[in-house]
């Protein structure tokens, strides 16, 4: 546990309320941030997607469920893989509070991975989870998005990747990406990302910054060594 200085209560009012303007002013800048994202251009889709999930063969379309506005959260899990990614694991054990929530504002989440569908079952049974996960087995969709690598670019190092090109340690990578449907039935992505991008959805990880040691990574061999499957820790 990091030591700090021991404050009367009226010194550490003064020292809380001087944070309190930073992280207010943090808030603010934030929320322009925000507002510059959903103000960035579209890109129409023009390519047809295929899907495997509970309802068979599904399309992006129809990944949208009625909605306007789909998330699809690019979970890291190989057609080869025994296993689901443990950090998307960490992500994921958090959308089954709140997707239905999204729900009300217009928006449907689903998760899509190159694993064939049998996979994903079995595995969303384990890990206990109920919300819609999808094979994109057979399609470019994990390309064009940029999370799944070919042999090629791994054995030579140089994937396209959170827009640049750079190593990365594995043939699937994380990341979130956003669409949007008209009244014409047209589909636009508006929004992705990727590595550090997606730290701001993690609650857990939030959670962890207010407390004293934090998230306590620096000393690991990278930043989530410590992350296991919930079914996975010890005590």
């Amino acid at each position: 546990m990091p030591t700090h200085r021991i404050v009367s209560r009226e010194e550490w009012l003064e020292a809380r309320k001087a944070h309190l303007a930073r992280e207010k002013a943090f808030t603010r800048q934030r929320d322009e941030l925000s507002r510059e994202r959903r103000a960035l251009p579209w890109v129409r889709v023009e390519k047809d997607y295929v899907f495997q999930g509970p309802n068979g063969a599904e399309s992006l379309g129809d990944l949208f469920d009625g909605r306007g506005q789909l998330l699809v959260q690019h979970f890291m899990y190989g057609p080869d893989w025994e296993e689901g990614c443990p950090s998307c694991s960490f992500w994921a054990d958090g959308y089954d509070g709140f997707i239905v929530h999204l729900a009300q504002r217009d928006v449907t989440m689903v998760a899509v991975s190159r694993a064939p569908l049998d996979k994903l079952d079995a595995y969303k049974r384990r890990m206990g989870w109920r919300f819609k996960w999808v094979s994109s087995l057979g399609s470019d969709f994990n390309r064009d998005f940029q999370v799944s690598f070919s042999p090629e670019e791994m054995a030579s190092g140089e994937m396209t990747y959170n827009y640049e090109t750079r190593g990365f340690p594995a043939d699937e990578a994380p990341g979130v990406s956003v669409f949007a449907r008209n009244e014409a039935g047209e589909i636009f992505h508006t929004y992705s990302c990727y590595a550090r991008g997606l730290d701001m959805l993690n609650g857990a990880y939030h959670y962890l910054d207010l407390v004293p040691k934090g998230r306590d990574e620096d000393d690991l061999p990278h930043s989530m060594a410590w992350v296991r499957r919930h079914d996975q820790y010890e005590g």
